[in-house]
């Protein structure tokens, strides 16, 4: 079996549904949902609940929260490595709106501060593919941990994450990155796609919401379902997608869709 090693940030969700428009000075209902959360601890969740194996390398904080997330992943199946780092755990909030939309306010915490030279070689043994969200390739140190851990691996895949972190880092930069580092796979919404464009000797994986998705030149529709909440239900593809192909992955996403919050 393979083992799927996943490099980047494992945070705290707050996953918002609020009722109607969020009114100012004073109460909105809505309905909550908080757990471990961040792209790459998300996919490895679902890998799994998928029936993978999966490693998380992550820098955790010495918070409270930073508990929570390392036993909820835990309870999951999911392996977790990485240093402890004085500081505080990333807190991700949600707004989710009928499971249609979704914008995200973000503090990473010390999710960047795991350094090339923190890299424990055990924590590759080993794996068989490794998967990089974008926000790990963008943002120092951890993008010099997440590039010597490429190095390591035999395979390779990166999700591109966001369109705001990739004008950040520049467009035109981030596509040469990925050509230097080839990954077989290179997930993305279609903006993200958009914006990097086709990707010569890698397989581009657009992912276009209720929709579906788009591999190799194909669209295969999503699955019907009645939505809840869209948090995550990319990352489920993703990993979906890795253990089994596109039919697990659209399986898993629609799963996602279905619950609060972006864990299986």
């Amino acid at each position: 079996m393979t083992l799927f090693c996943v490099l980047g940030d494992a945070h705290l969700d707050v996953v918002v549904c609020p009722d109607g428009p969020v009114a100012e000075e004073t109460d909105t209902p809505a309905r909550t949902w908080i757990g471990a959360g961040g792209q790459a601890a998300n996919v490895a969740a679902w890998i799994a609940a998928l029936g993978g194996q999966a490693r998380l390398i992550a820098a955790r904080g010495t918070d409270q929260a930073a508990q929570l997330v390392a036993s909820d992943l835990r309870d999951r199946g999911v392996s977790l490595h990485g240093p402890v780092v004085d500081g505080r755990t990333g807190v991700v909030v949600s707004l989710s709106y009928d499971g249609a939309s979704r914008s995200m306010l973000t503090d990473r915490g010390v999710g960047p501060q795991l350094s090339a030279d923190a890299l424990d070689d055990g924590w590759l043994a080993g794996c068989g593919l490794l998967h990089l969200p974008a926000y790990s390739l963008t943002r120092a140190p951890v993008s010099g941990a997440a590039l010597a851990a490429a190095a390591r691996v035999p395979r390779l895949s990166v999700d591109l994450s966001s369109t705001a972190v990739l004008h950040d880092y520049g467009v035109a930069r981030f596509r040469a990155l990925l050509g230097r580092l080839r990954p077989e796979v290179v997930f993305g919404t279609e903006a993200e796609a958009d914006l990097i464009g086709d990707l010569p000797g890698t397989d581009l994986v657009v992912k276009l919401g209720a929709r579906g998705v788009r591999a190799g030149g194909t669209e295969y529709p999503a699955h019907p379902v009645e939505a809840v909440d869209s948090t995550g239900a990319g990352d489920a593809f993703a990993a979906g997608y890795l253990v089994g192909g596109v039919s697990m992955g659209l399986a898993a996403a629609g799963r996602a869709v279905a619950r609060m919050g972006a864990m299986p």
